[in-house]
């Protein structure tokens, strides 16, 4: 797999960075690769929450640094974590600087009209 390999649009679902570890929130992650086959990323959260991040690719493993401006207009950022099961299905984790560091949140990600099928 090549880091052009992920680039498009996936759904995702993920738990937030706290000892409950159930699905939180749901929305869409869009890949795209720059000329220096970098990762772009750009998340919308529950319709509602714009995230972004640049990343890169090796190994199978795709590391997104990210930020987003919260509902406090602070800029908040964090590190995101995706062994790339294959072209279409990614399952990451994430930690925040001020979440709680004794929790990682999860996020787990299948391309838009993936081929893959879920178990």
């Amino acid at each position: 797999m090549t880091v052009k390999d992920l680039a498009g649009t996936f759904s995702i679902s993920g738990s937030n960075q706290d000892e409950t570890n159930e699905i939180t929130y749901k929305g869409i992650l869009t890949l795209k690769v720059d000329e220096n086959n970098r990762i772009n990323a750009h998340w919308l959260i529950n319709n509602t929450q714009a995230q972004k991040g640049k990343g890169f690719f090796k190994d199978n493993i795709l590391v997104i640094n990210f930020n987003y401006k919260g509902d406090d207009k602070e800029t908040y950022k964090g590190v995101a974590v995706y062994r790339c099961i294959s072209k279409d299905v990614l399952d990451g984790f994430w930690s925040e600087k001020h979440g709680d560091p004794l929790y990682l949140g999860t996020e787990y990600c299948l391309r838009i009209e993936s081929t893959e099928r879920l178990n």
